[in-house]
């Protein structure tokens, strides 16, 4: 198989009977073997096991007559921060255990339902809480671009398993870009499904975040999300379901949408001139398509929604009862100390300010216009190294790394879908990605524009060198 092929091409090709799910797996493992060294993407690997599953499968198939699920085996490695049964999740900490786990996240059970071999896991930040993928127990991530550069966070690691040319999609999740950013800085595509479209055990960061995927085309994650959102009747709330599949709305009309343009931060940052050269030409294609664009000044969020924002973030450490917290990195310990030092009382008022807040921002996809486009990041990649400087000051916000995410959290706290798509080359060759974001549990029409997009400039021929 072409190493850029994309995860449905893979198990087109191996329910065709043209390539083995044993062929198949071992042909990422071997790019793991040769260019993991240089990338630091992959961190645990279950190769045996991995194996005698393909092996498995692709015996049942050869017997013919059997279902085994949309995406029957394809290699698939999990962010390390997810937990499945008999992986462990450290969640990049060297506060875990590092023991196998006993349960697996209902994403994680859709995966294998849909036929995934599930093959390694991937490096994360510690605790998922920076923008950068680095940490003290498994070390830094690079880009697979420029291996100087970080491929974001928190799902770098992902990231740089697939614009690596390691495995053709990957899991990932975002509680305040964490899809989007490594998208950007990878050259990938990256969806945030709306809140509640992935069922998940409990909602995580009191609902800021979600599971997804990193592909490299817009009909692998239409086809990704189909998987993820199968809806489970026992979740506390689900979003309405949708009239059909995800993937049948690749290649439809999206119509003729208004659009507004913005590249202004409502954190009052610079935005880098590549970031925001990268959105204008998104405007000119959506131009050419036939939508109406016009340009808006500001940004749609009130910043003073930060502090209630970092309330439920700090919160969200109490997923981690189970951790040595001596041995868990500065940043991490100073935000648990701070959110122990939060009463009850101001938490459930964080939660109810930014549930305002979001009806605000929610109504102008109605009121003003249908979609809106920004850069994905407000800077290129930063170099790698950036782990030291949030150690130094842990109490305190780094400005590179709130740069990353100045354009995507606010969608995390109105949980209303987004994507970042790898439309834009800076003049450093490092990808630059726009944001795309729709009106609540709009993501068919969020798929349909992408689509739309990747058919007028595809990005099928870009992607790193190996090196």
């Amino acid at each position: 198989m072409d190493e850029h092929a994309s995860a449905l091409d893979v198990a087109a090709a191996i329910r065709a009977r043209e390539v083995s799910p044993l062929e198949v797996l071992d042909d990422c493992l071997d790019r793991v073997d040769a260019r993991n060294p240089a990338l630091n993407a992959v961190i645990w690997r279950n190769d045996d096991q991995a194996r005698a599953e393909a092996r498995a499968l692709g015996d049942r198939l050869a017997r013919g007559g059997v279902d085994a699920g949309p995406f029957a085996g394809v290699p698939l490695p999990v962010k390390d921060l997810l937990e499945v049964a008999g992986q462990p999740a450290t969640h990049g900490s060297l506060g875990a255990s590092g023991e196998p786990g006993t349960r697996s996240e209902l994403v994680a059970d859709a995966f294998v339902g849909a036929g995934f071999v599930l093959c390694g896991r991937t490096n994360s930040p510690e605790l998922g809480s920076i923008s950068v993928t680095e940490n003290l127990r498994y070390g830094a991530t690079r880009n697979p671009w420029q291996t100087d550069h970080t491929p974001g966070g928190s799902s770098g690691g992902a990231a740089a398993s697939v614009a690596g040319g390691m495995f053709p999609v990957a899991h990932a999740s975002d509680g305040g870009g964490s899809i989007r950013i490594p998208a950007s800085c990878c050259g990938l595509v990256g969806h945030k499904p709306s809140r509640g479209r992935v069922p998940d055990l409990v909602p995580h960061w009191s609902g800021l975040a979600t599971e997804g995927a990193l592909t490299r085309t817009v009909a692998d994650a239409a086809a990704l999300l189909d998987v993820m959102s199968a809806p489970d009747p026992y979740v506390w709330s689900s979003p309405p379901p949708d009239g059909r599949p995800f993937l049948d709305e690749v290649g439809a009309d999206p119509g003729r949408l208004r659009i507004a343009l913005s590249t202004v931060s409502a954190l009052g940052l610079e935005v880098a001139p590549a970031c925001v050269a990268a959105v204008e030409h998104a405007g000119r294609l959506l131009e050419s398509l036939g939508h109406h664009v016009v340009r808006r000044d500001r940004d749609v969020f009130d910043p003073a929604g930060l502090g209630a924002f970092l309330i439920l973030i700090n919160s969200g450490l109490a997923e981690y009862p189970d951790l040595d917290w001596e041995q868990v990195e500065p940043h991490n310990r100073a935000a648990r100390e701070t959110a122990l030092a939060t009463d009850s009382i101001a938490a459930a008022q964080a939660l109810m300010e930014l549930q305002r807040q979001s009806r605000d921002v929610v109504r102008l996809f109605d009121e003003e216009f249908d979609l809106l486009v920004t850069p994905t990041m407000a800077v290129e990649p930063p170099p790698v190294g950036l782990l030291e400087a949030v150690h130094a000051a842990p109490g305190a916000p780094l400005l590179e790394v709130v740069a990353m995410a100045a354009f995507t959290a606010v969608y995390n706290i109105t949980g209303q879908p987004a994507v970042s798509l790898p439309l834009y080359l800076a003049p450093s060759g490092l990808p630059v990605g726009v944001q795309i974001v729709a009106g609540p549990w709009r993501d068919a029409q969020l798929v349909r524009l992408a689509a739309q997009l990747e058919a007028a400039d595809p990005w099928a021929g870009r992607y790193p060198s190996p090196g």
